[in-house]
């Protein structure tokens, strides 16, 4: 966990996963920072780390809407003041509802309110729940207010649209592009060769990523420690290639963006944004390279008419 909030002041605290920090996902923090703005403390979210499905189902490893560091970029865009990563683990998971709360919310981030989504669950076997919250805030000195949920938003329903290809669906739930991020790494370098050089993203395991096909996007390089920041502000209309590519055998599951009429980036090692705005086709083989080519040509003129403007 964080070192917690600083000095002797209270805070107002809203508590989540918040994996993609979709529509319903801001209704609450964005309640949260109105609550503390009217009260003059500062917002804090309490986020865990790795998914705590990971932890008390092993192995189920849902798919990632979002990392660690985009999550914490969202949240901040939102007006959240800290964000409170706790290591979720089987200890934590085992911690009564009690306990979380006057160690975590009480004691260690001096909740004056804590605000959550009308669904929220905390403790052992997801035992605690709004109305044991609000119990316990009686007891250690905070209120609660939930907020009601958006129908049909929620982060499972956007892992399916996702793994569906349903990306214009997803971003509705989302209120932006899906977005994939990765390092750009050397492939088989078949799209430069076909006049179409793409940056192959390697991306972090259990990515939610797209079914396979062919996406109008964007993409774009992002500054993060450690690695070199190129084309600073920059951001290119793109086609997108997810999948194995079927006219060439043997080639494993990729992510491959094409920035549009631009053959002159050098993105080798580079951290860079995939945002998915529209799905145009599945993943098709072809019986020659010139079809193909002629393919891609129409897939261009597609993903260039999506994101014009």
């Amino acid at each position: 966990m964080g070192s917690g909030v600083q000095g002797s002041g209270r805070s107002v605290v809203t508590v989540g996963v918040y994996d993609g920090v979709h529509r319903g996902h801001r209704r609450v923090v964005e309640r949260a920072v109105a609550v503390a703005r009217e009260r003059g403390l500062p917002a804090v979210a309490l986020t865990f780390e790795p998914h705590p499905d990971e932890v008390v189902l092993p192995g189920s490893h849902p798919a990632r809407l979002t990392g660690s560091r985009r999550r914490a970029e969202l949240l901040r865009e939102l007006g959240v003041d800290e964000i409170e990563a706790v290591d979720f683990t089987l200890e934590l998971s085992r911690t009564s509802p009690d306990d979380f709360a006057q160690a975590v919310l009480a004691e260690r981030l001096r909740a004056a309110a804590v605000v959550v989504g009308e669904g929220f669950t905390f403790g052992r076997d997801a035992s605690g729940d709004v109305e044991t919250l609000r119990t316990l805030g009686d007891k250690y000195d905070f209120v609660v207010e939930a907020v009601p949920p958006l129908d049909g938003v929620s982060s499972t329903a956007v892992r399916e649209r996702i793994a569906a290809g349903d990306v214009e669906g997803a971003a509705a739930a989302l209120g932006r592009p899906h977005r994939v991020e990765g390092v750009v790494v050397r492939g088989y370098q078949r799209g430069r060769q076909l006049g179409f050089p793409t940056a192959n993203v390697e991306t972090p395991p259990h990515t939610a990523i797209p079914a396979d096909g062919v996406y109008a996007g964007w993409l774009e390089c992002v500054p993060v420690a450690n690695l070199p920041a190129l084309y600073p502000g920059e951001r290119w209309p793109a086609a997108i290639s997810v999948g194995t590519n079927p006219t060439f055998e043997g080639v494993p599951r990729t992510v491959e963006a094409y920035a549009l009429d631009r053959d002159d980036l050098e993105l080798y090692g580079a951290h860079v944004a995939v945002d998915f705005a529209a799905r145009l086709r599945g993943n098709t083989r072809f019986e020659s390279i010139d079809a193909l080519i002629a393919q891609i040509h129409a897939d261009v003129d597609a993903a260039r008419r999506l994101t014009a403007g």
